[in-house]
This record gives structure tokens, sequence and C-alpha cells, in this order.
């Protein structure tokens, strides 16, 4: 099993509990330049909002570290809240938690969401 394989394998067992509890998902996708963040409905059908390093607020500057995952955080948990949504579940890929994932994570619950 190749590297990916096995990352979207434990990526899969997470949603699938995720599902199970019918919770609103905050869901990550990281590259070696971008970091991305989506709020995604209980059914997985919708996004409700979404944040990257690729907004123009934030797209000056270096792109690939923990400070920019870290404002991306602060963004989506402003755009969640604007839309009424408090509580999530980290949905974080497959990806360990650590760096970039993690301070993405701790920069959405500062900024107000709980998971």
């Amino acid at each position: 099993m190749d590297k990916k394989s096995a990352r979207l394998k434990r990526a899969r067992r997470g949603r699938a509990k995720m599902r199970e509890l019918q919770a609103v998902r905050l869901s990550v996708y990281r590259t070696p330049r971008h970091i991305y963040a989506q709020i995604i409905a209980p059914e997985g059908n919708q996004v409700l909002a979404t944040a990257s390093t690729l907004d123009k607020d934030l797209r000056s500057g270096s792109t690939g570290n923990v400070e920019a995952a870290g404002k991306v955080g602060q963004l989506i948990a402003e755009r969640a809240k604007a839309l009424g949504v408090s509580a999530v579940a980290f949905d974080r890929s497959g990806y360990k938690y650590h760096g970039r994932v993690k301070a993405l994570a701790e920069a959405a619950r500062e900024g107000g969401l709980e998971f």
C-alpha cells in the first residue's frame, strides 16, 4: 500500500464515523504549497464555507507554513460563526495531527469553533 492510499483509508474510517454521528465537518486538505479548509453539511452533500491560502487576503507572503495555516483556521472559524455553526467534527483527512494541520485546528478553536 502506498502512502496516499494509506492516508485515504485512514480518512475514510474517520469520515464514516462522522457521517454516523450526523456531525458538521471541518475538513482539511493540504498540499506542499497551500492548505484548504471546508465546513461540510452533515449529509456530506453541501459545502457551507471554505477558506484557503488562495484567498486574496492570505495569498501574499508564504502560504505553505504553520503561520498561514493558522490564518486559514481563523478565517474558517469566522465564516462558520457567520453561518451560525459553532460545533463541528474535525476531519483531518488522514493526515497526522501536527504541524500545519494542528495549527489550523488550534486557530479554529481560538476563533470560537468547538470540536
